[in-house]
Protein backbone atom coordinates (compact mmCIF):
# COMPACT_ATOMS: atom_id res chain seq x y z
CA UNK A 1 0.00 0.00 0.00
CA UNK A 2 1.44 3.35 -1.03
CA UNK A 3 2.11 5.91 1.67
CA UNK A 4 1.28 9.13 -0.17
CA UNK A 5 1.44 12.60 1.28
CA UNK A 6 -1.70 14.68 1.62
CA UNK A 7 -0.61 16.89 -1.29
CA UNK A 8 0.02 13.88 -3.53
CA UNK A 9 -3.34 12.37 -2.62
CA UNK A 10 -5.03 15.67 -3.41
CA UNK A 11 -3.43 15.89 -6.85
CA UNK A 12 -4.24 12.25 -7.55
CA UNK A 13 -7.91 12.76 -6.70
CA UNK A 14 -8.11 15.92 -8.79
CA UNK A 15 -6.43 14.19 -11.71
CA UNK A 16 -8.78 11.22 -11.42
CA UNK A 17 -11.91 13.35 -11.41
CA UNK A 18 -10.74 15.58 -14.27
CA UNK A 19 -9.42 12.88 -16.59
CA UNK A 20 -12.77 11.63 -17.92
CA UNK A 21 -14.33 15.12 -18.47
CA UNK A 22 -11.17 16.31 -20.23
CA UNK A 23 -11.05 13.21 -22.45
CA UNK A 24 -14.73 13.62 -23.33
CA UNK A 25 -14.18 17.31 -24.09
CA UNK A 26 -11.18 16.55 -26.30
CA UNK A 27 -13.06 13.76 -28.10
CA UNK A 28 -16.37 15.48 -28.71
CA UNK A 29 -15.47 19.19 -28.77
CA UNK A 30 -11.87 20.12 -29.52
CA UNK A 31 -11.00 17.36 -31.98
CA UNK A 32 -14.17 17.92 -34.09
CA UNK A 33 -13.54 21.68 -34.00
CA UNK A 34 -9.97 21.29 -35.22
CA UNK A 35 -11.16 18.80 -37.86
CA UNK A 36 -13.74 21.33 -39.02
CA UNK A 37 -11.02 23.94 -39.54
CA UNK A 38 -8.90 21.42 -41.45
CA UNK A 39 -11.80 20.31 -43.68
CA UNK A 40 -12.52 23.96 -44.51
CA UNK A 41 -9.27 24.04 -46.49
CA UNK A 42 -10.13 20.93 -48.52
CA UNK A 43 -12.64 19.85 -51.18
CA UNK A 44 -13.99 17.01 -49.03
CA UNK A 45 -17.42 15.74 -50.11
CA UNK A 46 -18.33 14.35 -46.70
CA UNK A 47 -18.08 10.76 -47.94
CA UNK A 48 -14.94 8.70 -47.59
CA UNK A 49 -11.53 10.23 -46.96
CA UNK A 50 -10.62 11.40 -50.46
CA UNK A 51 -9.88 15.12 -50.25
CA UNK A 52 -7.54 17.64 -51.79
CA UNK A 53 -6.02 20.71 -50.18
CA UNK A 54 -7.53 23.82 -51.78
CA UNK A 55 -6.25 26.48 -49.40
CA UNK A 56 -8.49 29.53 -49.06
CA UNK A 57 -10.58 28.76 -52.17
CA UNK A 58 -13.61 27.80 -50.06
CA UNK A 59 -13.46 31.08 -48.15
CA UNK A 60 -13.12 33.05 -51.38
CA UNK A 61 -16.19 31.28 -52.72
CA UNK A 62 -18.21 32.21 -49.63
CA UNK A 63 -17.61 35.93 -50.08
CA UNK A 64 -17.94 35.96 -53.88
CA UNK A 65 -21.17 33.96 -54.23
CA UNK A 66 -24.26 36.09 -53.46
CA UNK A 67 -26.39 33.02 -52.82
CA UNK A 68 -24.11 32.04 -49.92
CA UNK A 69 -23.02 35.19 -48.10
CA UNK A 70 -26.17 37.00 -49.22
CA UNK A 71 -28.21 34.60 -47.06
CA UNK A 72 -27.31 36.80 -44.10
CA UNK A 73 -29.90 39.33 -45.28
CA UNK A 74 -32.63 36.92 -44.19
CA UNK A 75 -31.03 36.67 -40.73
CA UNK A 76 -31.70 40.41 -40.35
CA UNK A 77 -35.44 39.68 -40.07
CA UNK A 78 -34.78 37.50 -37.04
CA UNK A 79 -32.55 40.14 -35.47
CA UNK A 80 -35.26 42.80 -35.74
CA UNK A 81 -37.78 40.29 -34.40
CA UNK A 82 -35.38 39.49 -31.56
CA UNK A 83 -35.11 43.16 -30.59
CA UNK A 84 -38.89 43.45 -30.52
CA UNK A 85 -39.08 40.21 -28.56
CA UNK A 86 -36.62 41.52 -25.95
CA UNK A 87 -38.53 44.78 -25.53
CA UNK A 88 -41.88 43.00 -25.17
CA UNK A 89 -40.39 40.45 -22.78
CA UNK A 90 -39.07 43.22 -20.51
CA UNK A 91 -42.43 45.02 -20.65
CA UNK A 92 -44.41 41.93 -19.64
CA UNK A 93 -41.79 40.97 -17.06
CA UNK A 94 -42.26 44.31 -15.32
CA UNK A 95 -46.05 43.87 -15.35
CA UNK A 96 -45.95 40.27 -14.13
CA UNK A 97 -43.48 41.13 -11.37
CA UNK A 98 -46.01 43.47 -9.80
CA UNK A 99 -48.79 42.41 -7.44
CA UNK A 100 -51.08 41.29 -10.25
CA UNK A 101 -53.82 38.79 -9.50
CA UNK A 102 -53.26 35.52 -11.35
CA UNK A 103 -49.77 36.54 -12.48
CA UNK A 104 -48.45 32.97 -12.20
CA UNK A 105 -51.13 31.79 -14.62
CA UNK A 106 -50.14 34.45 -17.14
CA UNK A 107 -46.46 33.56 -16.70
CA UNK A 108 -47.21 29.91 -17.45
CA UNK A 109 -49.31 30.76 -20.51
CA UNK A 110 -46.64 33.06 -21.97
CA UNK A 111 -43.83 30.59 -21.24
CA UNK A 112 -45.66 27.60 -22.78
CA UNK A 113 -44.59 28.23 -26.43
CA UNK A 114 -40.93 27.82 -25.46
CA UNK A 115 -41.68 24.31 -24.14
CA UNK A 116 -43.23 23.20 -27.43
CA UNK A 117 -41.05 21.48 -30.00
CA UNK A 118 -40.20 23.43 -33.15
CA UNK A 119 -41.86 20.79 -35.36
CA UNK A 120 -45.14 21.12 -33.44
CA UNK A 121 -44.94 24.91 -33.69
CA UNK A 122 -44.40 24.73 -37.45
CA UNK A 123 -47.46 22.47 -37.86
CA UNK A 124 -49.51 24.92 -35.80
CA UNK A 125 -48.47 27.94 -37.82
CA UNK A 126 -48.98 26.17 -41.12
CA UNK A 127 -52.65 26.11 -40.11
CA UNK A 128 -52.43 29.77 -39.12
CA UNK A 129 -50.76 31.01 -42.31
CA UNK A 130 -52.53 28.79 -44.86
CA UNK A 131 -53.85 30.94 -47.72
CA UNK A 132 -57.27 29.22 -47.93
CA UNK A 133 -58.26 27.82 -44.56
CA UNK A 134 -55.68 29.50 -42.32
CA UNK A 135 -57.05 30.96 -39.09
CA UNK A 136 -55.32 34.31 -39.69
CA UNK A 137 -57.10 34.98 -42.99
CA UNK A 138 -60.37 33.70 -41.56
CA UNK A 139 -60.02 36.11 -38.65
CA UNK A 140 -59.23 39.05 -40.95
CA UNK A 141 -62.28 38.24 -43.06
CA UNK A 142 -64.49 37.96 -39.96
CA UNK A 143 -63.52 41.43 -38.68
CA UNK A 144 -63.98 43.07 -42.08
CA UNK A 145 -60.31 43.28 -43.03
CA UNK A 146 -60.42 40.92 -45.95
CA UNK A 147 -58.26 43.32 -47.96
CA UNK A 148 -55.35 42.37 -45.69
CA UNK A 149 -55.61 38.66 -46.45
CA UNK A 150 -52.36 37.30 -47.83
CA UNK A 151 -50.61 34.17 -48.95
CA UNK A 152 -48.38 34.57 -45.92
CA UNK A 153 -45.92 31.87 -46.92
CA UNK A 154 -46.23 32.36 -50.68
CA UNK A 155 -45.50 36.07 -50.85
CA UNK A 156 -41.69 36.53 -50.92
CA UNK A 157 -42.05 40.08 -49.57
CA UNK A 158 -43.65 39.02 -46.29
CA UNK A 159 -42.71 35.37 -45.78
CA UNK A 160 -39.58 36.20 -43.76
CA UNK A 161 -41.59 38.53 -41.54
CA UNK A 162 -44.05 35.70 -40.93
CA UNK A 163 -41.25 33.28 -40.04
CA UNK A 164 -39.53 35.82 -37.78
CA UNK A 165 -42.81 36.27 -35.90
CA UNK A 166 -42.90 32.53 -35.20
CA UNK A 167 -39.42 32.75 -33.70
CA UNK A 168 -40.48 35.76 -31.63
CA UNK A 169 -43.54 33.88 -30.37
CA UNK A 170 -41.52 30.80 -29.41
CA UNK A 171 -38.65 32.46 -27.53
CA UNK A 172 -40.59 35.35 -25.98
CA UNK A 173 -41.44 33.32 -22.86
CA UNK A 174 -37.83 32.41 -22.14
CA UNK A 175 -36.72 36.06 -22.35
CA UNK A 176 -39.59 37.08 -20.09
CA UNK A 177 -38.69 34.50 -17.42
CA UNK A 178 -35.04 35.62 -17.45
CA UNK A 179 -36.12 39.22 -16.96
CA UNK A 180 -38.54 38.26 -14.17
CA UNK A 181 -35.71 36.52 -12.35
CA UNK A 182 -33.54 39.62 -12.72
CA UNK A 183 -36.30 41.95 -11.52
CA UNK A 184 -36.91 39.84 -8.41
CA UNK A 185 -33.30 40.46 -7.36
CA UNK A 186 -33.96 44.21 -6.99
CA UNK A 187 -34.79 45.09 -3.34
CA UNK A 188 -38.38 46.27 -2.90
CA UNK A 189 -37.36 49.03 -0.48
CA UNK A 190 -35.54 50.81 -3.32
CA UNK A 191 -38.85 51.25 -5.17
CA UNK A 192 -40.60 52.24 -1.94
CA UNK A 193 -38.00 54.95 -1.31
CA UNK A 194 -38.38 56.22 -4.88
CA UNK A 195 -42.16 56.29 -4.50
CA UNK A 196 -41.86 58.32 -1.29
CA UNK A 197 -39.62 60.79 -3.12
CA UNK A 198 -42.35 61.24 -5.74
CA UNK A 199 -40.87 59.22 -8.60
CA UNK A 200 -43.29 58.15 -11.32
CA UNK A 201 -43.50 54.62 -12.68
CA UNK A 202 -41.46 55.57 -15.76
CA UNK A 203 -38.78 57.28 -13.65
CA UNK A 204 -38.50 54.22 -11.41
CA UNK A 205 -38.14 52.02 -14.48
CA UNK A 206 -35.53 54.28 -16.09
CA UNK A 207 -33.37 55.08 -13.08
CA UNK A 208 -33.79 51.95 -10.94
CA UNK A 209 -34.96 48.98 -13.00
CA UNK A 210 -32.81 49.39 -16.12
CA UNK A 211 -29.50 50.14 -14.31
CA UNK A 212 -30.12 47.26 -11.89
CA UNK A 213 -30.59 44.67 -14.64
CA UNK A 214 -28.13 46.14 -17.11
CA UNK A 215 -25.97 43.01 -17.16
CA UNK A 216 -29.03 40.89 -17.97
CA UNK A 217 -30.01 43.25 -20.78
CA UNK A 218 -26.48 42.92 -22.16
CA UNK A 219 -26.81 39.14 -22.05
CA UNK A 220 -30.18 39.23 -23.82
CA UNK A 221 -28.79 41.48 -26.54
CA UNK A 222 -25.93 39.06 -27.13
CA UNK A 223 -28.33 36.10 -27.22
CA UNK A 224 -30.61 38.00 -29.60
CA UNK A 225 -27.81 38.77 -32.04
CA UNK A 226 -26.22 35.32 -31.95
CA UNK A 227 -29.64 33.68 -32.17
CA UNK A 228 -30.45 35.72 -35.27
CA UNK A 229 -27.16 34.77 -36.91
CA UNK A 230 -27.79 31.09 -36.13
CA UNK A 231 -31.49 30.98 -37.06
CA UNK A 232 -32.24 27.60 -38.59
CA UNK A 233 -34.91 25.27 -37.23
CA UNK A 234 -38.16 27.17 -37.83
CA UNK A 235 -37.43 28.51 -41.37
CA UNK A 236 -35.89 25.21 -42.47
CA UNK A 237 -38.70 23.00 -41.16
CA UNK A 238 -41.40 25.34 -42.44
CA UNK A 239 -40.05 26.18 -45.90
CA UNK A 240 -36.91 24.07 -46.55
CA UNK A 241 -35.31 27.23 -47.90
CA UNK A 242 -38.00 27.82 -50.53
CA UNK A 243 -39.26 31.25 -51.57
CA UNK A 244 -36.09 33.08 -50.49
CA UNK A 245 -36.17 31.97 -46.84
CA UNK A 246 -32.70 30.41 -46.61
CA UNK A 247 -30.64 31.58 -43.66
CA UNK A 248 -26.87 31.21 -43.51
CA UNK A 249 -27.08 28.07 -41.35
CA UNK A 250 -29.69 26.39 -43.56
CA UNK A 251 -27.53 27.21 -46.59
CA UNK A 252 -24.60 25.57 -44.80
CA UNK A 253 -26.65 22.44 -44.09
CA UNK A 254 -27.77 22.22 -47.72
CA UNK A 255 -24.21 22.68 -48.91
CA UNK A 256 -22.99 19.81 -46.73
CA UNK A 257 -25.76 17.23 -47.08
CA UNK A 258 -27.65 18.18 -50.23
CA UNK A 259 -24.81 19.22 -52.53
CA UNK A 260 -22.13 17.11 -50.75
CA UNK A 261 -19.67 19.98 -50.41
CA UNK A 262 -18.56 19.33 -46.85
CA UNK A 263 -15.35 21.30 -47.32
CA UNK A 264 -17.22 24.44 -48.35
CA UNK A 265 -19.79 23.87 -45.60
CA UNK A 266 -16.96 23.60 -43.06
CA UNK A 267 -15.56 26.91 -44.26
CA UNK A 268 -19.02 28.45 -43.91
CA UNK A 269 -19.24 27.13 -40.34
CA UNK A 270 -15.86 28.59 -39.45
CA UNK A 271 -16.85 31.89 -41.04
CA UNK A 272 -20.05 32.00 -39.00
CA UNK A 273 -18.11 31.24 -35.83
CA UNK A 274 -15.68 34.09 -36.52
CA UNK A 275 -18.52 36.51 -37.35
CA UNK A 276 -20.38 35.65 -34.14
CA UNK A 277 -17.20 36.09 -32.07
CA UNK A 278 -16.41 39.41 -33.77
CA UNK A 279 -19.94 40.73 -33.31
CA UNK A 280 -19.93 39.82 -29.62
CA UNK A 281 -16.58 41.56 -29.09
CA UNK A 282 -17.75 44.70 -30.89
CA UNK A 283 -21.03 44.67 -29.00
CA UNK A 284 -19.27 44.36 -25.66
CA UNK A 285 -16.68 47.03 -26.44
CA UNK A 286 -18.88 49.65 -28.10
CA UNK A 287 -22.44 49.22 -26.86
CA UNK A 288 -21.84 48.18 -23.27
CA UNK A 289 -18.70 50.01 -22.21
CA UNK A 290 -18.27 50.42 -18.49
CA UNK A 291 -19.39 53.79 -17.29
CA UNK A 292 -21.33 54.63 -20.43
Amino acid sequence: MFNLSYKAQRYLILFGFLTIPVLLSLTFSYYPALSLVYYSFTDWTGLGWDMNWVGFDNYKEIFTRPDIFGAFKNNAYYFVGGLLQTALALFFAVILSSKLKGRNVFRAILFLPYVLHSVAIVIMFKNVYHAEYGSLNIFLDAVGLSSLEQSWLGNPHIVNFALAFISLWKYFGLSMVIFIGALQSIPADVYEAAKIDGATGWQAFRYITVPSIRSVIELMMILTLTGALEAFDIPYIMMLGANGTNTFVSTTVDMAFKFQKAGLASAMSVTLLLIVALVIIVQRKLLFREGK
